[in-house]
């Protein structure tokens, strides 16, 4: 284990105060502290430093204590539109000139907005440090609001708006559950607004919204990764120093949510609605109550986890698909909501009651010292991975200065947790989740036809309590500076090398493959068991077999229980997760690495002694078939499903990897011990481990673990399926019609190539030029010009027979053939204009970055190794991976462009409410196929 970070020196510069604070003692579970330095600015910034030279990359966040509780009286989600608008021009910047500064250089921007807090965050290679603080600080001082840039950006939140909708459950969690918790509080109003208060926002709102609340007295300044000390603080002195503190006080919410005082419940119906759900409501005290650990401990008792009670209680029992806890903490009145997507054929009454029933459990009887230890070592590994990278120190730190008032509130958290014992528990149950002041939601289908929700109104109470938005004096309209005036940003240094581990290859006497890729920054190892055999290996006819079977793998053994499973792995403070993709089946856990060999045993045992009992695998065939059925009403996963199924027909590549209700019922118990049989054999499976572990001590504990390990003396083949098959809907236009839909998804899929073809680095950089990323042509043409969707992208796929480029993008109904056009007519430029190396460079700065922050996790160097295993490349192949993405010419590109990604021969598949789109669709794109949703069918290439 490598020790903390060394303590910054204390800095001492004129007119600040810089204070430096020394690590906590280790917890006993050697979970490094966040060591930092602090200092405050004259105009009242705060600024906080957390040094890692261990990285190549830096992470630049500003954090402003303004959130959707701020929002002005009717105009909610107003502080998440002016998110947006930060993203926009400056004095000096121009519009996504701050995308330019991160994404084309190998970094990232994001930023998002809670109840309490906006933040804004950067991590680009350590190199650019100051031109980003030079950018943040334009953003926060001389902020461009005008309405070339606030009409188009409020377009882009209102279909993000929609598309939350258009998900099955987005009403009943983005809307309902604050609306129906919170009787005077702000937090009652849904963060992302109304179509109706977004259009009735005005220019003069946004600049009053930025006078009062973006200023740096109001902001934390958290800079994390790869840099000098004294460069920082002089950067930050240069930039920030001179932005204004405005003299009037910053308006603050003073409400106090009152104790409910009875239950209250409501019943809905919504058209997009798979399966019933439950949600409860319980009020929680803010974020620095003492209270908080307990109830963080309760939270992972009763919802972490296969052996969590939820878990046992709901799913085991197959009374749900889907429950656990939703906690948010807060600034004030947090929240605890428990939840349940029912299980087919199930209702809301029997699965209240034994919801009820585990809640009234945590009141009346203590948890026992068995379910509080697996809790806690649970939240310990969580703790580590949160501070593998130089962004997720970051952000720990910022959230403990924004939300509780201090910098050290995570390291203390993770005391508190230590201390926690059943009896705070109990307590803290008994306290909070009182049934008699419960806010319930039984959250209900509609009636087939119908496209509006009905039942018990849930609306804002008219006791919310929300203020008008009262503009400062003296507001200052910034201007973008000519081209002339405008100052550029600073150079970028040197850059600063990403080391890339080397994996190192060892065969034990059983024939399993040991891919060894160190790195040990933290005391934190993941393991990877991948075996070919994924959902391309599925029979006709047994779509999600390979899926079933891959979750069935850790549902019990010759000697260990599934119960038994799930505790012994989570006491370890892991989870042990199976997933099936196209390729490959996986078993894949992460744990400290004092845990690490008692978790391989049971991973071993899994892989060579799965039982697949009948119990179990009706079980798992349920669970599979309510996927199914969700995703049969989530837009934009069903127009992506769809696409493939008519792209590659009945081939290998078509059939859905988690099957559907048809296939799936078709399964049966010896069809998945014998899909079991074929993949895991050790012979051709791979085991990656990579963290802090030596080549020696991983072939070690492999060989003790997985020694053992001989496969069945004889496995039935499967005759192998071809890639493609019959596909009477490739090269058309198709509209799955889900009537009511708030959005229409929009899939154009078209067959390109396999891993190992050597134009795929090639077809990587052309699929980045329409794609890839924000910057990517796709989602300037269709965001960020016309604000026809929240974003737009293309992804390739690439597998060991055959592979897919896929451009997705959802948007309103009535903007689905325009979309449609818009994508075509990109593909088609993107092969026949050369593409300027300039941009060129930026998608492989985009792609490289990517792939470097990915190095920074023992998890991201897992999945890559892994991946390579299920594609057919060498693991050396992590080596070359930059300098082959690097190597492509512009040249090479377009010839990839022209001929795998054109638009000749792409398939269209569209899913929405087909009547506000149909004609206009056939009138662009002449024949158009159009499938009513109960009359389709993925089982068939036709889709019905």
């Amino acid at each position: 284990m490598r020790p903390p970070l060394r303590l910054l020196a204390t800095l001492l510069l004129a007119g600040t105060a810089v204070q430096a604070f020394p690590a906590a003692a280790q917890t006993a579970n050697a979970v490094p502290q966040l060591n930092y330095t602090e200092r405050k600015l004259a105009n009242g910034l705060k600024v906080y430093a957390l040094r890692d030279t261990s990285s190549p990359n830096v992470s630049v966040q500003v954090w402003y204590d303004v959130g959707s509780k701020d929002d002005p009286r009717g105009r909610s989600g107003f502080a998440h539109l002016f998110e947006h608008l930060m993203f926009k021009a400056t004095r000096n910047m121009v519009p996504e000139q701050m995308d330019r500064m991160t994404e084309d250089v190998g970094g990232f921007n994001n930023a998002s907005t809670a109840d309490d807090y906006t933040n804004y965050y950067e991590t680009v290679p350590a190199n650019h440090l100051q031109r980003l603080l030079w950018a943040e600080a334009e953003r926060m001082g001389s902020l461009v609001v005008d309405d070339a840039n606030f009409k188009p950006e409020r377009d882009v939140v209102k279909e993000e708006l929609r598309t939350g909708l258009a998900r099955p459950y987005g009403r009943l969690f983005s809307h309902y559950l604050p609306m129906a918790s919170y009787q005077r509080h702000p937090y009652a109003r849904p963060g992302i607004g109304s179509i109706e208060e977004l259009d009735a926002a005005t220019i003069d709102d946004v600049r009053a919204f930025h006078a009062t609340y973006y200023r740096p007295d109001n902001a934390v300044l958290v800079v994390s990764g790869n840099f000098d000390p004294a460069d920082l603080n002089r950067w930050v002195d240069q930039y920030f120093a001179p932005i204004k503190r405005p003299a009037g006080a910053i308006p603050r919410v003073t409400m106090a949510e009152p104790a409910r005082t009875a239950a209250r419940s409501y019943t809905v119906t919504e058209p997009n609605t798979p399966l019933p759900a439950l949600v409860m409501s319980f009020l929680l005290p803010p974020a620095k109550s003492p209270d908080m650990p307990a109830l963080e401990m309760l939270q992972a008792v009763m919802a972490s986890g296969d052996s969590s009670r939820f878990n046992q209680a709901l799913i085991r029992t197959r009374l749900a698909s889907d429950a656990s806890v939703y906690i948010d903490d807060k600034q004030g009145t947090g929240l605890m909501a428990p939840y349940a997507i029912l299980a087919g054929g199930k209702t809301v009454p029997e699965v209240e009651a034994v919801l009820r029933r585990e809640l009234t459990r945590l009141a009346t009887e203590p948890v026992t010292q068995a379910e509080l230890t697996e809790a806690r070592n649970e939240l310990l590994t969580s703790a580590l991975k949160e501070r593998e990278t130089v962004e997720g120190k970051g952000d720990l730190l910022a959230n403990g200065v924004i939300i509780e008032g201090d910098p050290r509130a995570a390291d203390k958290r993770l005391a508190a947790l230590a201390r926690v014992t059943p009896a705070d528990v109990q307590r803290v149950a008994k306290k909070y989740l009182d049934l008699n002041t419960a806010v319930t939601i039984r959250y209900l289908p509609a009636a087939g036809g119908a496209t509006a929700s009905s039942g018990d109104r849930i609306a804002l109470a008219p006791s919310v309590v929300t203020t008008p938005l009262t503009a400062p004096a003296g507001i200052t309209v910034v201007q973008p500076a000519s081209d002339a005036e405008r100052v550029r940003p600073p150079e970028p240094a040197a850059p600063v090398a990403v080391n890339v581990p080397q994996p190192v290859t060892a065969r034990l006497t059983n024939g399993l493959t040991v891919i060894t890729v160190p790195r040990t920054n933290l005391p934190l190892v993941s393991a990877s068991l991948v075996s070919l055999g994924g959902s391309t290996a599925d029979p006709e006819g047994k779509a999600g077999l390979n899926r079933l079977t891959a979750n069935l793998l850790t549902k019990g053994t010759a000697t260990r229980s599934a119960d038994q499973i799930a505790a012994s792995v989570e006491a370890l403070g892991g989870q042990l997760a199976a997933s099936a993709g196209s390729e490959g089946m996986e078993l894949g856990l992460t744990v400290r690495t004092a845990n690490l060999a008692p978790a391989l045993g049971i991973m071993a045992d899994v892989a060579a002694n799965a039982a697949f009992a009948s119990n179990e695998v009706e079980l798992a065939k349920g669970q599979a078939v309510d996927d199914a059925t969700l995703a049969l009403q989530n837009p934009g996963a069903l127009s992506r499903i769809a696409a493939a199924r008519a792209v590659f027909g009945n081939g290998a590549y078509g059939t859905p990897a988690g099957g559907t209700p048809a296939s799936l019922a078709a399964i049966g118990r010896p069809d998945v011990i014998a899909a079991a049989g074929r993949a895991l054999r050790p012979e051709t499976s791979v085991l990656v481990l990579s963290g802090d572990i030596s080549p020696a001590q991983a072939q070690s504990l492999a060989a003790q673990a997985f020694g053992n390990w001989r496969a069945a003396s004889s496995q039935t083949a499967v005759a192998a399926r071809p890639a493609a098959g019959e596909a009477p809907l490739k090269g058309k236009v198709i509209v799955i019609d889900m009537p009511g839909s708030s959005q229409a998804a929009v899939a154009v899929a078209k067959e390109t190539l396999t891993r190992a073809d050597p134009r795929y680095y090639q077809a990587m950089l052309a699929n980045a030029v329409l794609g890839g990323g924000y910057s990517a042509r796709l989602n300037r043409e269709i965001r960020i010009k016309r604000g026809l969707s929240y974003g737009a992208n293309s992804g390739l796929s690439a597998g060991r027979k055959a592979g897919a480029v896929v451009a997705a993008v959802q948007t309103k109904n009535a903007s689905a053939p325009e979309v449609l056009g818009l994508i075509l007519e990109e593909m088609k430029r993107l092969g026949a204009e050369p593409i300027p190396a300039a941009e060129l460079g930026t998608r492989q700065a985009f792609i490289t970055g990517g792939f470097g922050r990915q190095l920074e996790t023992v998890e991201g160097l897992s999945d890559i190794v892994a991946g390579y295993v299920q594609s057919g490349v060498e693991p050396s192949e992590i080596g070359r991976y930059m300098t082959s993405v690097r190597a492509v010419t512009p040249a090479q590109a377009g010839d990839a462009a022209r001929s795998l990604l054109a638009p000749a021969g792409t398939t269209t598949v569209i899913v929405g409410d087909a009547k506000l789109f149909a004609d206009d669709l056939r009138k662009r794109f002449g024949e158009v196929t159009v499938i009513p949703l109960p009359q389709l069918s993925l089982d068939k290439p036709g889709l019905r």
